[in-house]
């Protein structure tokens, strides 16, 4: 088997090639990968059975077996993300700006690929096929590290994959490449001159740990603490609906509501309402002094206010204002989804502008924050960083810019001195 370095020396080579690709062999190496998942489909499930058997045995955490599931459903869902991606606009050589700077001297603003991206997760199977095709698609090479609970899905996702695109094009050779042991992370990390650029998706601990342990360029979220705000002005059924949604639809995910503020002139009509619907699934309840004077639920620590439960737990909080909420949500929450519940559109409107997160929600769940459900085809994750890519990260995330520069045998040396000529600056696109 190759060293982590040689399997990067590899995925540099490759992205060299990939990324003159058409875009009509990248999209055809994507169907044959939609495809090879059809026919592996069996093998791929008795894989994940070996995994779940595992986890179960060895106490693998509720929330992680439920992520850890790939059954027939998940990979038809794989499948039609797929079909989705091949349908997305290509993100490779679109020009981004065009300038004049003088006559006959015209720059270009370019996408262009980022190159060798290394990916590592945790638990969830479908996430490789995401993230790998979405670096296809975008004429990035990756290296995947999955985690060990998953090993026989993933070595059995990969192979598909790997499969698939190499029959499509030779040059797509090396493109995905599938790390094995946890000891691989730590020399991945290290190779900052082949790794263009690092995405973690997992716990807490494992985003923070890689992005203390690499001077790699680390894109993700640490946590997705996310807030549902329901204001005075709220329709209380549509609270109801929007909130049971946000939590209970499925907990295990970043995404998932995780903080309940209610303004305190309604509280008293709502929580009884929407305490009864997550009483039905068994959603265990965490409130400050004045929700547990209307409803039954424990006392909510300063914990609460920042935890990432990934399960049927909930911290419910009443607020006196719009403001106070805001407030709440940018110093406890994670700056991953929020959302505000208002028939009231100023309201709305200073919610969304106020709160520092990537996705801002109006009578919507917070569940919607998705690259499927964006429209982006897929995601390799969602990025809570201030950078070139925030939020769901689809294709657009996975491109960058070079700027190209034509002329007719220009020099600096004319626009410099007593005598020099002035740049025009005129924008052409």
């Amino acid at each position: 088997m190759d060293s982590v370095r040689q399997a990067a020396e590899k995925s540099k080579q490759a992205s060299y090639r990939i990324q003159n690709l058409p875009l009509s062999v990248r999209n055809a190496a994507l169907a044959a990968i939609a495809s090879e998942l059809g026919k592996r489909k069996d093998h791929i499930i008795q894989a994940n059975q070996i995994d779940l058997a595992e986890g179960a045995r060895t106490g693998l955490a509720q929330p992680l077996l439920k992520r850890l599931n790939y059954d027939e459903v998940k990979v038809d869902e794989s499948i039609r993300s797929i079909e989705s991606l091949i349908a997305q606009e290509d993100t490779i050589g679109k020009v981004i700006s065009k300038m004049e700077l003088d006559a006959g001297l015209v720059l270009e603003k370019v996408s262009c690929p980022i190159g060798v991206i290394g990916i590592i997760f945790e638990s969830r199977p479908d996430a490789l096929v995401q993230i790998a095709t979405l670096c296809l698609k975008s004429g990035n090479a990756v290296l995947l590290k999955g985690g060990s609970e998953a090993r026989e899905t993933n070595k059995a996702l990969a192979s598909a994959i790997v499969a698939a695109s190499e029959s499509i094009d030779a040059r797509l050779k090396d493109a995905v490449q599938l790390l094995s042991t946890r000891e691989e992370i730590r020399e991945l990390l290290a190779l900052d001159e082949l790794v263009d650029l690092i995405i973690p998706r997992g716990s807490n601990e494992l985003v923070r740990s890689i992005q203390s342990s690499t001077r790699i360029p680390v894109l993700g979220h640490a946590a997705g603490v996310c807030h549902t705000y329901v204001d005075e002005d709220a329709d209380l059924e549509m609270a109801v609906r929007v909130c049971y949604d946000a939590k209970v639809q499925y907990p295990a995910v970043c995404n998932a509501m995780e903080t309940l503020l209610v303004h305190q002139s309604i509280a008293s009509q709502f929580l009884p309402r929407i305490a009864a619907e997550y009483a039905k699934v068994k959603v265990e309840l965490r409130g400050d002094q004045a929700t547990r004077g209307m409803i039954a639920a424990g006392k909510a620590t300063e914990a609460d206010w920042s935890a990432e439960y990934n399960d049927l737990i909930l911290a419910i909080k009443v607020v006196p204002s719009l403001q106070e909420a805001i407030d709440h949500i940018n110093r406890y929450g994670s700056h991953h989804t929020d959302s505000i519940i208002t028939s009231d559109q100023a309201k709305a409107k200073q919610f969304m502008d106020l709160v520092d997160s990537a996705s801002v929600m109006w009578n919507a769940s917070t569940r919607f924050a998705d690259g499927y459900r964006y429209g982006l085809g897929a995601e390799v994750g969602i990025s809570t960083n201030k950078t070139h890519a925030r939020g769901p990260v689809g294709l657009e995330g996975l491109a960058i810019y070079k700027y190209r520069l034509s002329g007719e045998g220009h020099i600096v040396a004319d626009y410099a001195g007593k005598n020099a000529k002035h740049f025009t600056h005129r924008k052409l696109a």
